[in-house]
């Protein structure tokens, strides 16, 4: 499995679109706080060979931490069975936290293996972040973070049934993997 954190916020991701002549498309917006920090992780079937998404919006204005990480994997565990390698970048809240280290320490069938220094395109999971904020969520304006949290969770959700796109960020990362 591929896991990544990310982030969304009210003031809505800026991107080039179509518009009429003459009519230059506004979007409504104004310096607005608030966001959703969220970890998921793309995961691979080694006997079905079938990519899924599994993900986890966090309260609203949090970063992720340590704890965050260790959650979410207690809730891969529960719903992933048999042996685990997850692959994630050197950020502090993975093996340097000590909650991290406690968990993979209490669980031995979970092995977890570091991408190399900075290498994003290495990553899978940075295709979900890109995908749903740039290709689904470009110049969306939510209301509050009620509204973004409802908007991310529907966009995750109907990822997790596209494994033709989720395969498409594995191939992109150039993983060889055969799905």
């Amino acid at each position: 499995m591929f896991l990544d954190e990310s982030g969304s916020q009210l003031t809505p991701v800026v991107r080039r679109t179509y518009a009429p002549r003459g009519k230059t498309p506004i979007v409504e917006a104004w310096h607005r706080k608030g966001r959703i920090s969220a970890i998921s992780a793309v995961t691979v079937s080694p006997v079905r060979r079938r990519p899924n998404l599994y993900f986890r919006l966090l309260p609203d204005n949090t970063n992720a931490h340590g704890e965050d990480t260790a959650a979410f994997l207690a809730q891969l565990r529960g719903e992933i069975r048999g042996p685990m390698t997850i692959l994630w970048d050197q950020g502090k809240i993975h093996r340097r936290s000590s909650v991290v280290k406690a968990y993979l320490g209490k669980h031995p069938g979970i092995e977890a293996e570091d991408f190399p220094g900075y290498a994003p395109d290495a990553n899978p999971d940075e295709g979900v972040w890109g995908w749903t904020k740039y290709h689904r969520l470009p110049n969306y304006a939510p209301e509050d973070t009620d509204e973004l949290r409802s908007c991310l969770w529907s966009e995750l959700s109907a990822l997790r049934g596209r494994p033709d796109l989720l395969g498409s960020f594995i191939r992109h990362a150039e993983i060889p993997l055969q799905l």
